[in-house]
């Protein structure tokens, strides 16, 4: 089941990466469905904090008609930046499952650690490491079309 999520939140980083934007994907499940699908819309929204986990949370937020997202856990292709690490504590979402580090600016297991610090108000469940050739290779391609 988690394998089949982490595939939902590929799928929606290739998007991303078709319409030119960082190839981030990020989903929500609720009781085993999906209740947000979503990539990064930085470039295409000029919003800077459109990242795929912060439009995930804010679609979840408005079909629970909640900000509590507690029974609920994010699949996400990158690891979580600090932003959007204190939006998941904030949201109280349950677990979070994550492709591939990021060393420059995830806040997970890089950086911050957002989640080990005094100020975070709750700490998901973290796991990592999942379908990691693809969701890199897609990354990499991403930024050598770049350079």
């Amino acid at each position: 089941m988690k394998k089949d999520f982490i595939a939902e939140a590929l799928k929606q980083a290739k998007i991303a990466f078709e319409k030119d934007e960082v190839p981030v994907g990020a989903i929500i499940v609720e009781d085993g469905k999906i209740i947000a699908l979503a990539h990064n819309h930085n470039l295409t929204l000029k919003d800077p904090t459109a990242h795929a986990e912060i439009v995930a949370l804010r679609i979840a937020s408005e079909k629970k008609q909640t900000s509590r997202l507690d029974n609920c856990d994010l699949y996400v292709t990158l690891e979580p930046c600090t932003m959007c690490a204190a939006a998941i504590s904030l949201a109280r979402i349950r677990r979070v499952y994550y492709c591939i580090n990021d060393e420059k600016f995830g806040a997970i297991e890089n950086g911050v650690r957002f989640f080990n610090n005094k100020s975070c108000h709750h700490k998901p469940e973290i796991y990592s490491g999942f379908s990691e050739k693809e969701a890199k290779e897609l990354m990499t391609s991403f930024f050598k079309n770049k350079r």
